[in-house]
């Protein structure tokens, strides 16, 4: 992984406490950290710490749950490490100091070394990875081991939405085609019960679990198994119900036919007669009738109906006899409601199992996998009698460190492979011989939020119980430890966290053990939580106009507008922010919304509406920034530099540094086109555009981009200094959008940017992250 320098960075914190204590690297460590109680900059501290203490870079491998994670993880680690070059030796000693390392004359030399150890080291260096990242590495070393085509390419997330809709039409088209109309009549099924939209994330969640359908034996028996575990019998149904009103036990029917008939009401007498003519019926009328017989033990709520005390001395064993009637209705009838049950659920399995085959397919003829292939694929290599073996030995060869961030993320499929990766961490001398090795995990169950894809908070304590008995077998002392102590949150706000907690109570939140409470080490400074009552529909402002927003519901469009009209109150009247000496500013304002959506959009238009600056939702036009527009203008150029408006824009941008005053001296009266009055009078910018002309044909939109930003033109740093940090993320996304290019078409510049100015290619979160914000 390449490094990326941060041009400030701030002096090291001193690791303090249990931080101190989890970042040891000579310890086996598993972590809980709450939010804001310093976990990254634990993580940070180890990975310097291993450093310090000799440890090969390539020996040591990170493993994030986010790419965001990783990449703010080595952003961390490259910054700190080129920032130590730069120190003096009573500024680095500190530095040392506060990681709790020697700081003497060597230390300090050593320390100095560190970022060119990195820069040099083979395999790129540190790995600082997903772990699907690690998988698709991993199998893309041994494909043919692992059942995967060679040169496969992961799908991104449009690309596999585009083959999942692509996948579900194409194996509808065969199904007609065939004549496969039970297919059909499953999808339809599906359809009708859920919609469009629902039965599409169906079918996808099934291909997430391909195995599991391939499992379920061929398509014909599905409903029979269905059956068989709803204690449904084989054939039909119908006919079984016929045969048991045909044997209805009708002892208890006519004590009860007696008391009512003699209790004399209308009540009374209905009920006599619903049993009456039960009692006349045939079998197959007997059947039609069994809803009508069931009234009179039960409510129409399934609840056994109150009986009056006339009824109770007419007939003293009245209740007895009503509950064996409601037994023999409730199993005749359980058992069509049952049947129509297996016959959904089977109708979805089918439709699940042909789906996730078919997309399976797809994917193999196409050379491509999904996330959860490289993670399935993986477990499977390792797990593989023989090749598993060897496979396992060649990465013990290379891993003498594992630290796993996010672990509360980890599902158990990825903490196997985890496991795999560690095994002979705990097999006494190991291929390595007596080489210290170590885990390091850290997470919060409190902030586990995947699981929709398998992960689950007891997984992570049941790693954690795992691990630790391995560490014991060796007579390692796997360490737990805990950081509870908040430096982002004020006591009144963490006083809320704890008291919900505690009301909801572990077990609710999906562990079974008792949950830390949280200490800030902000005391003292001011915090409030105030919480609304909520906006019902039909509940809205009395001067709340529908307006053009009118197919948004009221509740929504009151929520917005009260919570707009607080913080303008709160700008106006000068909230005092204690711990920033002022008042409280537009910019101290976050708000967080559960998804995007209507009232994310409609909450930035009641703020503008009320007059509150707001810098909108989190989602950005790629080509809108300023620094992506140069980007492109090299593109363009290098595809047409005789384009002389396109040419100008670039020759004003930070890439080549011209001031409006000598484009004019240059172009203002020139004769021919722009790009041949640049080579005739400034011999500078001309060697920089002919650079930028000699990539054209040889690279890929990626490697063009990332050339300008890191090689000698020193984009980067140009753009960064005249539009400021926040022009930083847009540059990376559009280097991410290239990399995304290059995987699903023939990168060439021309193609990447017809296809950049084709689509809407947006800055948005992590399409996996449930929270946005504005």
């Amino acid at each position: 992984m390449g490094a990326r320098v941060t041009s400030r960075v701030n002096p090291l914190k001193p690791l303090q406490g249990e931080q101190l204590r989890a970042s040891n690297p000579a310890d086996l460590v598993w972590l809980s950290a709450s939010a804001g109680t310093g976990k990254t900059h634990v993580l940070t501290a180890r990975v310097l710490r291993l450093l310090l203490s000799e440890v090969k870079p390539e020996t040591i491998l990170c493993l994030t749950f986010t790419k965001a994670g990783a990449a703010e993880m080595a952003d961390r680690i490259h910054a700190r490490l080129a920032h130590w070059v730069r120190l003096d030796g009573n500024q680095l000693a500190d530095e040392l100091r506060a990681l709790g390392e020697a700081h003497d004359a060597t230390a300090v030399r050593r320390a100095r070394m560190l970022f060119a150890e990195v820069l040099d080291a083979p395999g790129g260096g540190l790995r600082i990875q997903t772990i699907h990242a690690f998988c698709q590495t991993l199998l893309a070393g041994f494909p043919a081991e692992a059942g995967l085509t060679p040169g496969f390419k992961p799908l991104e997330g449009r690309e596999e939405a585009a083959l999942a809709r692509q996948t579900l039409a194409e194996l509808l088209v065969d199904a007609e085609s065939n004549g496969d109309l039970g297919l059909i009549d499953d999808v339809r099924a599906l359809s009708l019960r859920l919609g469009e939209d629902k039965t599409e994330a169906y079918l996808r969640g099934c291909a997430r679990q391909a195995d599991a359908f391939a499992a379920l034996g061929p398509r014909e028996g599905i409903e029979a198994r269905v059956r068989s575990g709803l204690g449904v019998p084989l054939g039909d149904v119908e006919s079984v119900i016929l045969k048991g009103c045909a044997e209805f036990d009708i002892a208890c029917l006519h004590p009860i036919a007696r008391a009512n008939a003699a209790w004399a009401t209308a009540t009374g007498l209905c009920d006599a007669d619903k049993v009456s003519a039960f009692l006349a019926a045939t079998p197959g009328r007997r059947v039609e009738l069994l809803e009508s017989l069931l009234s009179v033990a039960w409510t129409t709520k399934r609840e056994p109906r109150a009986y009056g005390a006339r009824l109770r001395a007419l007939e003293p064993r009245y209740a007895e006899h009503c509950e064996r009637l409601a037994e023999q209705c409730a199993e005749l009838l359980g058992l069509r409601a049952r049947a129509a049950l297996a016959a959904r659920i089977a109708a979805g399995l089918r439709a699940g199992q042909a789906y996730a085959r078919a997309y399976a397919d797809a994917k193999r003829s196409s050379g491509r996998v999904d996330f959860d292939d490289l993670i399935r694929f993986t477990v499977r290599l390792l797990t593989t009698d023989g090749i598993g073996d060897w496979v396992r030995y060649k990465l013990d060869q290379a891993t003498d460190h594992i630290l796993v961030d996010e672990a509360q993320d980890t599902n158990a499929n990825q903490w196997a492979i985890v496991a795999g990766l560690a095994g002979e961490f705990f097999a006494g001398e190991g291929a390595k011989g007596n080489v210290h090795r170590t885990i390091f995990t850290v997470g919060d169950f409190k902030q586990a939020i995947y699981g929709f894809q398998g992960t689950d908070p007891e997984a992570f304590r049941a790693a954690s119980i795992r691990f630790g008995e391995r560490a014991a077998a060796v007579d390692r002392e796997f360490i737990q430890l805990s950081l509870d102590r908040s430096f982002r949150s004020t006591p009144p706000i963490l006083e809320l966290v704890d008291q919900l907690i505690a009301e909801v109570g572990a077990e609710t939140m999906g562990v079974s053990e008792r949950v830390e409470r949280h200490v800030s080490a902000r005391a003292g400074l001011p915090g409030q939580v105030t919480i609304w009552s909520a906006v019902a529909p039909g509940a809205g402002e009395p001067d709340e106009e529908d307006g053009e927003e009118g197919w948004i519901d009221d509740a929504t469009r009151t929520f917005a507008t009260r919570l707009a009209r607080q913080i303008r109150t709160w700008i106006e009247e000068g909230l005092w922010i204690t711990g920033r000496g002022r008042p409280l500013r537009p910019e101290d304002i976050l708000i967080l919304v559960r998804k995007r959506g209507a009232l994310a959009s409609l909450i930035v238009a009641r703020l503008h509406a009320e007059g509150v600056p707001v810098a909108g939702v989190d989602r950005l036009r790629l080509n809108a920034p300023l620094g992506v527009r140069d980007l492109l203008s090299a593109i363009r150029f290098a595809l047409q530099p005789e384009d002389d408006l396109n040419l100008a824009g670039l020759l004003v941008s930070p890439l080549i540094g011209w001031s409006q005053e000598q484009l004019y001296a240059v172009g203002f009266g020139r004769r021919g086109s722009l790009w041949r009055a640049v080579r005739d009078q400034d011999q500078d910018a001309a060697a920089t555009l002919h650079a930028v002309l000699a990539m054209a044909d040889l690279s890929t939109p990626h490697r063009f981009i990332e050339t300008i930003l890191s090689g000698p033109m020193q984009g980067r740093r140009r753009l960064l200094e005249r539009l400021g940090e926040e022009a930083r993320d847009p540059i990376e996304e559009l280097l991410n959008a290239a990399l995304g290019f290059e995987i699903q078409a023939m990168p060439t510049l021309q193609r990447f940017l017809d296809w950049f100015d084709r689509g809407e290619v947006d800055i948005t979160r992590d399409p996996s992250a449930p929270a946005d914000a504005v």
